[in-house]
């Protein structure tokens, strides 16, 4: 099994799906991390020439005019998922609606976590115990 950590530096879960630039993919055998590699992931920024985020950057969302969600949006996400579609999960510690339901849409488990550190996440995914904080999206 494979699962993806959402990273900026390889060394902490990213805190937005979108803005991410790489994913560390974990490959797990009998219960034990065989492999770790990075993969490069496609950011909002490249998949959507002209959106651009501010780092502090409130977002407000108007009818169902939400982030991330739409036609154009799904496409993006695809783009941004087409390199671990061999993975059964994935770990992030913030995205969008659209971003989620992207992630649903290819059969990828989308987990949003409070955990900073990626073999803490994904030994929390392993043991069962890894909260899926839903109320974080947005």
């Amino acid at each position: 099994m494979k699962i993806a950590i959402v990273t900026d530096d390889g060394q902490s879960i990213s805190r937005h799906f979108g803005r991410a630039l790489s994913y560390l993919v974990y490959t797990i055998e009998d219960g034990a991390v065989i492999h770790r590699e990075v993969r490069a992931k496609p950011s909002h920024h490249h998949a959507a020439e002209g959106h651009h985020h501010d780092e502090h950057e409130h977002h407000e969302h108007h009818g169902h005019h939400e982030h991330g969600l739409g036609t154009e949006a799904d496409s993006k996400h695809n783009q941004m998922l087409s390199p671990i579609m061999d993975c059964e999960a994935a770990i992030v510690r913030g995205m969008g609606r659209g971003a989620y339901l992207a992630f649903e849409q290819a059969g990828i488990r989308a987990y949003i976590t409070t955990i900073e550190n990626p073999d803490e996440a994904v030994r929390a995914y392993l043991d069962g115990t890894l909260t899926n904080h839903l109320e974080k999206l947005h």
